[in-house]
């Protein structure tokens, strides 16, 4: 099957072409037809397997067969729950939709909301927007919707995983009732069948493939001691040679540190992390994607939100917090049914979360190693695990609390110390100072 079965817009097919699409993929096979007929959709498919496609062209397609309009509306809303995954789709549309004069915008925050604002005012056919800063402009009376006819829900249960939820419903409100609404998704929890039921309208349902990594991707982990899991990275982005890879770390502060160590060892290496600015993530991610940058050393904010085609490697340096997660970090490689490889550093205190994504996954996860950083039975005995220290025995019943670096509780120092001795002449907190007695005679 090719693209000129799905009767497109000469412009989209011509533009289909010059980007290098052949074959639509099995997503786009199956939700084009129903999209294009204008039935509600429900999508569940792999990362990396399209969807974006499957529901932009329909779109693209009514709106360059239209008559140009005297004064323009926005007809679609697309909403993502990420900056970078946002640009990815408003990239996608202006690439698909080149020379059929129309015109798409990014809403979300991080940016100043004038240009924004100035954008909405001169008319646009398409928002591609992130639920937080569309609901400011809703609010704030910036934008119309009277004229909408598709809503696009694209990654519904990352949205769901960020706490969208009550956002995802307060637009819902005021958008029209008649329209089409098209939900996309990689997994399927009770909470996004709860809200496709709300809002979908006698759906075709469109499932491919099962809720596990891609057949192109060669996943494994590789069992290793916390104190050199940072030699093993620098050995496995030796063997991956000049290919791109992105490295996954489980906090902001590490992606940092690990970025800056690549980068002092003469790797070409960048980050993507919270507290970068929405103009320093832009610009490491347009970097990697050029080639600039070799590796990008990332939190789970560009698991979903990475599209490059030709991502040799996934490393995660750190293991991820969910099985869901697992599969959308190792989707960013074998893209484009192109071959990929993802690897997993994995400490004894992360067999919990090992033996979930087996779960998950239904097998077992491939264990490999690599000669001179298989730990030794010491180093396993050496690990710390997850269970709490039993030098902390709890009053009352109750979990200790956290400690921080220093071994004291993160409560001001208040309370019992963990793994430190009192410090000379300080009571414990709460206890009563002894009386006073006088002298005896």
């Amino acid at each position: 099957m090719s693209f000129t079965s799905f009767d497109l817009h000469p412009l989209l097919l011509s533009n289909i072409e010059s980007l290098g699409y052949e074959t639509p993929t099995p997503i786009q096979t199956q939700a084009l037809p129903p999209v294009m007929d204008g039935r509600d959709v429900m999508g569940l498919a792999q990362t990396g397997t399209g969807k974006t496609a499957a529901f932009l062209l329909p779109i693209l397609n009514r709106l360059a067969r239209r008559q140009p309009p005297k004064r323009r509306a926005i007809k679609a809303l697309i909403v993502a729950p990420t900056r970078e995954l946002a640009e990815q789709i408003n990239d996608a549309a202006r690439d698909l939709g080149r020379r059929t004069s129309v015109r798409t915008l990014t809403v979300y925050g991080g940016v100043g909301m004038s240009p924004q604002i100035q954008g909405l005012r001169r008319g646009v056919d398409i928002v591609v927007a992130c639920p937080g800063r569309l609901l400011d402009h809703m609010r704030q009376g910036h934008v119309d919707f009277s004229a909408l006819d598709t809503l696009v829900l694209d990654e519904a249960d990352h949205m769901f995983d960020m706490g969208f939820l009550p956002d995802i419903r307060a637009i819902l409100e005021k958008l029209p009732a008649k329209r089409q609404t098209l939900l996309f998704s990689a997994t399927m929890p009770g909470s996004i069948r709860a809200l496709a039921d709300d809002i979908l309208t006698d759906p075709v349902t469109v499932r491919i493939g099962t809720q596990a990594p891609a057949e192109t991707v060669d996943h494994a982990v590789y069992p290793v001691a916390p104190s050199r899991k940072t030699g093993l990275l620098m050995e496995l982005l030796t063997q991956a040679k000049t290919e791109s890879v992105i490295v996954f770390t489980r906090t902001k502060h590490k992606a940092k540190g690990l970025a800056e160590m690549l980068c002092k060892t003469g790797c070409r290496a960048a980050c993507i992390q919270g507290n970068l600015s929405q103009r320093q993530r832009q610009a490491a991610l347009d970097g990697f994607k050029a080639g600039t940058y070799r590796v990008l050393v990332a939190t789970d904010i560009a698991a979903r939100g990475i599209d490059v085609s030709k991502v040799g490697h996934v490393i995660n340096f750190d293991i991820p917090d969910t099985p869901d997660a697992y599969t959308h970090r190792i989707g960013r490689t074998g893209r484009a049914e192109c071959q990929g490889q993802a690897h997993t550093l994995i400490t004894r205190e992360d067999m919990s979360m090992v033996r979930a994504i087996e779960h998950a996954l239904g097998k077992p996860l491939p264990r490999r190693e690599l000669e001179g950083f298989v730990p030794t039975p010491q180093e396993y005995r050496d690990q710390p695990t997850s269970r709490p220290d039993p030098r902390y025995r709890p009053r009352n019943g109750h979990s200790p609390r956290p400690a921080n670096g220093d071994g004291q509780r993160r409560d001001g120092g208040k309370g019992r110390y963990f793994g430190q001795s009192r410090p000379a002449g300080q009571r414990p907190h709460g206890a009563r100072p002894a009386p006073r007695r006088e002298a005896q005679a």
